[in-house]
């Protein structure tokens, strides 16, 4: 494959103003395509986690060599609770363990000699309680350096940037500081006058931390900046990014800190209710995510701001969006604070058809993927449907007892959707096809049996055949529009590579592959079914 270091000694392209097109496509209407599931924590780099750096690019040029269109993340804010990028400390700004220390050495940030003493980190996991404090150490140098030796030029970039930033960055700087400073405990147990955000308390909190604000903003810079030089690497090469709008925000967030009105909260800023989903495929006793619910009367007061900047946000990082647990929009699944499961709650109707009018009239169009997996009902598809959503489609649901398995079966798939063999809650294909119990589900040993028998007849093959690429083929071979593969598919990897179990606390997001795994067969096999299928 060819490999490309991207020269780091210029500015890039679109320097930092953080802005996007006032219109988009209506709907994600594009020609059969076909991409890959890899969230940026799952690259190789030498410092622990993913990042920015050259095996980004590296991976890019896979996807192009490879004929793939489309690169799949999951959300890229800094993750809080679990490490989960679905628990972010902000809806708005970007994590950054992703900022590429090299990077930022090949830009005079930082010298060799910061970065020999490397730990030895694990290379196919990330070790998280490890790698944040080291790549922090780094950051936190490079900040330094930056302060005190950025050219003019480099000073009004970072100046332009928090002046276009300053709708969040300013309260998401101080929410980071002060809970710092608190030790990384929850913002309901500072002091009350800060917990309330009394001008006084937030004055004073930013004058005693002025230093540490000014390292988080210069890191939202850094990383929006590296950000989009790899954005651009990839649209040079006709690789098109989807992101992924969580549905809720954490409870200890910035966002919820900022905007205590907004959420259904106790005076304590406690959640009186909280998010979830009832018992499913996944879990016998549903899943507790614990978010605070959205108070949507007063959104929809406010014309639905603070959702419209968030997608404008969103769209100025990505080409299209999997706006995650769509369904969520239409009914959602409230559970009393305090529930230590998720089987006591209720649905209670959400904001629905106006929402989704309020974001049409700010873009001009919605280039969102609805995730309608799970509890679906005719109202949640009737809603997709009226404003031209394509959905998604898992082949791994196609085959058991579910009973919405027969639309996850190709031959009734329209063209208007998105097919994956898999998705990041999923085990992976190989993993799945040889776990025994059902380890993620309700599933028994006769209820595996039978789907095994149903999917080898539906997908003819014999126990010799390489599952993963029999799924990878049955769904690039479908009518659907768009083929999305989880690389620990085409990579063949089995339950040590699942990237999340729902319910699980711990454990999750860990993932990484190997350096040299994206190999010239690979890449050879992967492109000669993705012209087979006109992909």
């Amino acid at each position: 494959m060819h490999r490309t270091s991207p020269d780091f000694s210029r500015p890039p392209p679109a320097l930092l103003r953080r802005t996007c097109p006032t219109t988009y496509p209506h709907q994600v209407k594009s020609p059969r395509s076909s991409g890959i599931l890899l969230h940026l924590t799952s690259l190789p780099a030498r410092f622990g986690i993913g990042d920015f750096g050259l095996s980004a690019f590296e991976f890019a040029d896979f996807l192009a060599d490879a004929g793939q269109k489309l690169w799949q993340v999951l959300p890229l804010n800094p993750t809080g609770y679990g490490d989960s990028p679905y628990q972010c400390f902000s809806a708005f700004a970007g994590n950054p363990m992703l900022i590429s220390p090299e990077k930022l050495a090949e830009q005079g940030l930082l010298q060799a000699s910061d970065l020999k003493s490397v730990p030895a980190f694990p290379e196919t996991s990330v070790d998280y309680g490890a790698a944040i404090p080291f790549k922090l150490s780094i950051l936190r140098r490079a900040a330094q350096v930056f302060f005190a030796d950025a050219s003019h030029s480099e000073r009004s970039a970072f100046e332009r940037f928090c002046e276009d930033s300053s709708s969040w960055l300013e309260d998401y700087a101080l929410f980071m500081a002060v809970k710092d400073a608190h030790h990384g405990v929850i913002f309901t147990s500072w002091e009350p006058a800060l917990r309330r955000r009394d001008p006084r308390a937030m004055i004073e909190w930013s004058k005693r931390l002025a230093p540490e604000l000014q390292a988080f903003k210069y890191w939202q810079f850094e990383f929006f900046r590296q950000w989009e030089r790899l954005k651009s690497y990839c649209q040079d090469r006709s690789i098109r990014f989807m992101g992924d709008i969580p549905i809720y925000v954490a409870h200890d967030s910035a966002d919820v800190w900022a905007h205590p009105d907004l959420f259904y909260l106790d005076p304590n800023g406690s959640p009186t209710v909280v998010s979830g989903v009832p018992p499913d495929y996944f879990s016998a006793t549903g899943q507790l995510w614990g978010n605070p619910i959205y108070r949507w009367d007063v959104l929809a007061s406010t014309g639905y701001k603070w959702w419209i900047d968030r997608f404008r946000a969103s769209l100025a990082l990505f080409d299209m969006v999997r706006l995650d647990h769509f369904r969520g929009f239409e009914a959602y699944w409230e559970v009393p604070g305090g529930e230590s499961t998720a089987m006591n709650g209720k649905w209670v109707k959400g904001p629905g058809e106006e929402f989704l009018t309020a974001l049409q009239n700010a873009f001009g169009g919605l280039p969102i993927v609805a995730e309608n997996l799970g509890v679906i009902t005719p109202p949640v598809e009737k809603l997709r449907h009226q404003f031209g959503l394509p959905g998604m489609s898992l082949l791994q649901f196609a085959f058991g007892n579910d009973p919405q398995g027969p639309s996850f079966r190709p031959h009734n798939y329209s063209r208007d959707l998105v097919a994956y063999t898999g998705g990041h809650d999923n085990d992976t294909t190989v993993g799945w096809w040889n776990s025994s119990v059902g380890a993620d589900s309700t599933r028994t040993l006769e209820d595996v049996r039978k789907e095994h028998d149903f999917a080898r007849a539906y997908l003819n093959f014999h126990d010799d055949s390489e599952i993963n690429w029999v799924m990878i083929r049955a769904v690039l071979a479908s009518v659907a529009d768009t083929a999305m593969i989880p690389l620990q598919d085409i990579l063949g990897l089995g339950t040590e590579a699942r990237m999340n179990l729902p319910g699980r606390v711990s454990g999750n997001w860990k993932w990484r592959y190997r350096p040299g795994a994206l190999t010239k067969q690979l890449c050879a096999r992967l492109r000669s079914l993705t012209v087979l299928y006109d992909r």
